[in-house]
């Protein structure tokens, strides 16, 4: 069984660029590395759904966070079966966002902490009800909220699929979005976590999951 590893940040923050730097370093290690990304857009009805709420669809249904939680979690109790085979395939599976995104983004709606009553519930909801494994590590990605932001911005002039949401054009979301990522990486939420930013060398993050693969 490989070794489960959750890559956490804002919008912008880089995880997708990361992530592909780290997996070409695992595979030139000669580890078997894989990939999967959530939400699922295209892939998934639930993510789809909650994706079409953020840009104004389906009525009120992105005013509530319990119900966007619920969709953002039927997407990855969708992909079950899918990364158990992808686990059972691979030394190291690298996930871009997990159940701590849902976490953290619904605690900062609520204006929340980490130590608030919904954190619980979106664990219990996605590690008990639905049976996600929980991952071995959950690395955050922490760079300045303004730097992510200006990124995102970017990319979503350069492709209209990724044009800003009603989540990533909320400046104070986001703000409050890092700081209960923080948190829950300093109270290690549901197994450890590492903290990497934009000017740590990849290769080290790469050498350390190896390690957890014992190579």
């Amino acid at each position: 069984m490989g070794v489960l590893i959750a890559v956490e940040g804002l919008d912008g923050a880089g995880k997708r660029t990361l992530i592909d730097r780290v997996v070409a370093e695992l595979r030139g290690r000669g580890l078997r590395a894989a990939t999967m990304a959530f939400p699922r857009y295209g892939h998934s009805v639930h993510a789809d759904l909650a994706a079409e709420a953020l840009r104004g669809a389906h009525g009120d249904l992105a005013d509530s966070v319990c119900g966007m939680a619920v969709l953002f979690a039927l997407d990855r109790a969708g992909a079950h079966d899918e990364l158990s085979k992808l686990l059972a395939d691979n030394d190291v599976v690298i996930l871009d966002r997990y159940a701590a995104s849902n976490a953290a983004y619904s605690a900062a709606r609520l204006g929340q902490s980490a130590d608030g009553e919904i954190i619980d519930w979106v664990a219990e909801l996605e590690f008990d009800r639905f049976a996600l494994p929980a991952p071995a590590v959950q690395v955050l990605l922490d760079i300045p909220v303004e730097v992510a932001a200006e990124r995102a911005r970017r990319r979503g002039e350069l492709d209209a699929d990724r044009a800003l949401d009603v989540y990533e054009r909320d400046g104070g979301l986001q703000h409050r979005t890092g700081a209960v990522y923080r948190e829950l990486a300093a109270r290690d939420w549901h197994g450890p976590w590492w903290t990497y930013r934009s000017d740590d060398d990849p290769a080290k993050l790469s050498a350390r999951i190896a390690e957890l693969v014992g190579r």
